[in-house]
């Protein structure tokens, strides 16, 4: 018998009247015409809206608003002049818990419909005390538009940037110094690069600032080559590199034809290539790439989960993708011994000279790949606990085999993608969920945080 055809009950300019039902993981709104899914981008619960087919497919279609009719319960006015512009933040317009309550609604439908598996009864949730100024990191992209330098994120589904004087997540030091660096590459007419053309020198600029030592260290992302002259000298006798606590300025080479921000040679151009953090009394040193959660405050939360479930196990703890180290160092400082992994050379770095700074010597870092590296620990010395905090991405299948056959007697793993943890909870058989929590390390945006206790 032949296969029935799906009707599609609009087509592309239809103009409708919509209620917008809910929100798919990417933030958008959803609702239903005649049974067919349509996408409404900046659509929240219980809008009304008047919009028109912007595309179809054979399973969805996406919406243009072009007036709302009704506003939702929870829609709030959002303070960025940019937004909802700017793909830097999704939720800015949608009242704090409502962002909650999806953030948990998020990870509940992965696993149902990813791994097939049930949702704890109670998902604990940790909310940010501070839902705005609290990004210790931005990295800026750069655009030249009509001889005018514009900087900012790239707006929503485009690699146009959507200029902005002030980011409303960011620290306020970060803006302040964006705000310096603007006014230096425009007085100098430094040459920005152009992504359409390749051509060009200075692609973007990376800040990092800690709130608890008040340093910064700055980046510059350039095509080889180096800067005028004049500009150096201004930059280096300015007083902002005081006023701002600036450790250091360096120059990041990315010549490549790719999204990756950071290239693989980085060289200093005045100070350090380094700045100091600190979480709780612990002391971090981290260079323009090192991976540091964005989120100072509520890493602090997180850490002290993943203590809680650590110590009451035995044996000892593999740290996968440690980054620089910081929930290996924040273990370790509580007495237990801990071995991390991280691919990122410059990273290990760090987190060994972070280890000296606080004293810490139970705890080692091996650099290179969790692959290579997890099978050294299937047999010998057993291992009570394996945390894993994969990119987006997840673990590949490779880690997973070896993590079974590691067989620790618990696993932690932290997320930043509810799909690819629900995918992996799923290749898990021989564990079950004992505790599960999503921290809000990204408030006005649809990123979710979660931490997972798995036991065998």
């Amino acid at each position: 018998m032949a296969k029935t055809k799906n009707i599609i009950p609009v087509k592309t300019g239809d103009c409708l009247e919509l209620t917008i039902e809910t929100q798919g993981a990417s933030g958008d709104g959803i609702c239903r015409h005649q049974g067919y899914t349509l996408f409404v981008p900046g659509g929240l619960p219980g809008d009304i809206v008047n919009g028109e087919i912007s595309k179809i497919t054979p399973r969805f279609g996406v919406v243009q608003v072009l007036e709302r009719l009704k506003d939702s319960e929870f829609r709030i006015a959002p303070p960025c002049p940019v937004f909802p512009e700017c793909g830097g933040c999704k939720f800015q317009d949608l009242n704090y818990d409502r962002q909650i309550e999806f953030k948990v609604g998020v990870v509940t439908d992965s696993l149902q419909h990813i791994a097939k598996i049930p949702a704890p009864e109670e998902i604990k949730t940790l909310k940010a005390d501070r839902p705005y100024h609290y990004r210790n990191k931005a990295s800026f992209a750069l655009s030249l538009q009509d001889k005018k330098l514009e900087i900012g994120f790239y707006k929503q589904g485009t690699h146009a940037v959507a200029d902005s004087n002030s980011c409303d997540i960011l620290l306020a030091p970060i803006n302040e110094i964006k705000e310096w660096l603007r006014g230096l590459l425009e007085k100098h007419r430094v040459h920005i690069y152009d992504e359409t053309k390749r051509k060009g020198f200075l692609r973007g600029i990376v800040v990092r600032h800690s709130e608890s030592t008040q340093e910064s260290l700055i980046g510059f992302v350039t095509t080889k080559g180096r800067f005028p002259k004049p500009f150096m000298e201004e930059l280096k006798a300015s007083e902002n590199l005081e006023r701002f606590h600036v450790t250091g300025v360096v120059q990041n080479l990315n010549d490549q034809s790719t999204n990756i921000i950071l290239g693989q040679q980085t060289r200093l151009l005045w100070g350090k290539t380094y700045f100091t953090d600190q979480l709780d009394g612990l002391k971090f040193r981290l260079s323009l790439g090192s991976f540091m959660q964005v989120n100072s405050p509520q890493s602090i939360k997180l850490y002290e989960v993943i203590e809680n479930w650590a110590k009451t196990g035995d044996g000892k703890i593999l740290d996968a993708y440690c980054g620089s180290g910081g929930i290996s160092l924040w273990l370790a400082r509580a007495g237990l011994p801990v071995v991390g992994i991280e691919e990122f050379a410059p990273a290990i770095e760090d987190a060994k000279e972070s280890a000296r700074l606080n004293d810490i010597e139970s705890c080692e870092f091996l650099a290179g790949t969790v692959e290579q590296h997890f099978p050294k620990f299937t047999e010998g010395e057993a291992i009570g606990t394996v945390i894993v905090d994969p990119p987006r991405k997840g673990c590949s299948k490779e880690v997973i085999n070896s993590l079974l056959k590691i067989a620790p007697d618990r696993i932690i793993y932290v997320s930043c993608n509810p799909s690819t943890l629900a995918r992996d909870l799923a290749r898990m058989e021989a564990y079950q969920i004992e505790d599960m929590v999503v921290i809000d390390m990204f408030p006005q945006t649809q990123h979710v945080e979660t931490a997972v206790l798995l036991r065998r």
